[in-house]
């Protein structure tokens, strides 16, 4: 996942510096939503607003309260954020710490911001609050933000895996090809 970030960052600074890109050019960067963002990079393919992904995912993604590397951690609306976010866990540091690369993020409005910092402030210990590193502070934010939690792509993977390891048992059990 990060491979792809990366490939895809560079490949959009040679196309921005091969253009012979400058104060005009900067205008015609993309936009990034939350959304987007986490779809691409993360491969977790649910659709809709942000604070929806989490009912979106039950059945199709597993869930769950631990952070991995490529989980999408999904943020409930709160206040001026009415439609949740969405950001790819990029590497987990602790237990209660983590990194995530996200994008249109408060004062980023429709920029990707990589490997930010995140702390896990929830009473039981099951990212449930978090706290988001803030540049300006140069420190954790003071806002607590409320999460469902993390939706993590391998579970459809094996799920595809499971399906194709049936459907060549069944093939097999019936001599068909």
């Amino acid at each position: 996942m990060l491979k792809r970030l990366t490939a895809s960052l560079v490949a959009a600074s040679v196309v921005f510096c091969s253009t012979g890109a400058g104060a005009a050019e900067a205008a015609k960067d993309p936009y990034w939503q939350c959304v987007t963002f986490a779809r691409m990079f993360s491969g977790i393919q649910i659709f809709g607003d942000a604070w929806t992904w989490w009912q979106k995912a039950t059945g199709k993604y597993a869930q769950g309260f631990t952070p991995e590397t490529g989980a999408v951690l999904v943020f409930k609306p709160v206040g001026q954020m009415t439609r949740g976010h969405v950001a790819v866990v990029s590497q987990v540091l602790t237990e209660r710490v983590v990194q995530i690369t996200h994008a249109n993020w408060g004062g980023s409005r429709g920029k990707v911001e990589q490997d930010v910092t995140i702390v896990d402030v929830s009473p039981r210990n099951d990212w449930s609050q978090v706290k988001v590193w803030y540049n300006p502070l140069g420190d954790l934010g003071t806002t607590v933000y409320p999460t469902y939690g993390f939706i993590y792509q391998a579970a459809e993977k094996a799920a595809k895996q499971a399906a194709q390891g049936k459907s060549d048992a069944s093939a097999a059990s019936t001599g068909q090809p």
